[in-house]
């Protein structure tokens, strides 16, 4: 009995599972933890749980992985760095991407993984309907440009362990994510040779305008700085391919007023046209209905159908 209890408790004290029981027509039949490699960068992203499951119908197979991270920045990254080399998008999400055989998409802060098996729309609006607490923040303004890019070379860098995976050239140092940094990285093909370019987002231009000058002080780096932003790129091979991709990286500040527009609610003289005209439609109502009262009663008393027209009730106080 005391075993009993003792399971009951554990099972009850045990995390709900994240993926659903059943996806379209297959079933679950096991769930384990996936492998974490980089767990500097996982912790990064601040993964809040990870969860793979089996899925079986009769013979088909297929396993589904989903990454619970911190919030959508995070899952932009992740999604970045596990995406297939020569995956292609796929239209099920924002941000998505397809294999023959696999399928990869992010749904607010969660990073979804499909193995062996695609769901269709209707199964994954299903699936990710029990996904709990589902972050639905903006996703980050991307500033790279798209010509001579590398497919699937992005990059999304929030601080010293992402720059450390992905940019080890830079030290965490000038970049001071401290300051509330985050950059986007990708690689440019020329005959040359590829270029990484990194484009970092400062909170200020202030800051931008200090971190682009200790950014010029690293070896080999090529600078360009817009409002907000600071673009750097290392020792590349193909300088003029360099210069080609820093010229398109430029900040356009979208601003946007809150202006009131006056309404004719607004115009204390139709405020006041329109009280007169409901005195009026009030007093037109009293006089119809004052003539249509005397009317009657007048019709009644010169017919002498009834005596008792002009009689008004008496409570004989006296």
């Amino acid at each position: 009995m005391k075993f009993f209890l003792l399971s009951l408790i554990l099972t009850s004290l045990a995390p709900a599972s994240t993926l659903p029981d059943s996806i379209g027509a297959y079933h679950r039949t096991s769930v384990s933890r996936p492998p974490l490699d980089d767990q500097a960068v996982w912790k990064e992203w601040g993964l809040q749980n990870a969860e793979t499951a089996a899925y079986e119908n009769g013979k088909a197979k297929f396993q589904a992985t989903a990454y619970q991270l911190q919030d959508t920045t995070a899952s932009l990254a992740a999604f970045y760095w596990l995406r297939p080399a020569k995956s292609t998008p796929s239209g099920v999400a924002n941000l998505a991407v397809e294999t023959p055989t696999s399928l990869l998409l992010v749904h607010g802060n969660y990073l979804l993984n499909f193995e062996g098996y695609k769901p269709t729309l209707p199964e994954l609006d299903a699936a990710a309907g029990e996904l709990k607490n589902v972050d639905r923040t903006a996703l980050p303004t991307l500033y790279l440009p798209s010509g001579n890019l590398v497919p699937n070379s992005e990059r999304y860098i929030i601080g010293p362990a992402t720059l450390q995976k992905f940019s080890p050239g830079i030290p965490p140092s000038v970049a001071a994510f401290h300051l509330g940094a985050e950059a986007e990285s990708a690689v440019f093909h020329s005959s040359r040779g590829d270029n990484q370019v990194l484009v970092f987002n400062y909170p200020t231009w202030a800051i931008s305008q200090q971190r682009a000058a200790e950014f010029g002080k690293l070896p080999g780096a090529v600078v360009k700085r817009s409002g907000p932003l600071v673009a750097v790129t290392l020792n590349p091979p193909d300088p003029d391919l360099a210069e080609n991709v820093l010229g398109q990286i430029a900040f356009k500040a979208d601003v946007t007023l809150q202006e009131h527009v006056p309404t004719l609610r607004d115009n204390i003289g139709n405020l006041v046209i329109n009280a007169f005209i409901l005195i009026g439609i009030l007093l037109c109502f009293a006089l119809v209905s004052g003539l249509a009262v005397g009317g009657v009663r007048a019709w009644m008393r010169r017919g002498k159908e009834n005596p008792d027209a002009d009689t008004l009730i008496s409570l004989h106080l006296e």
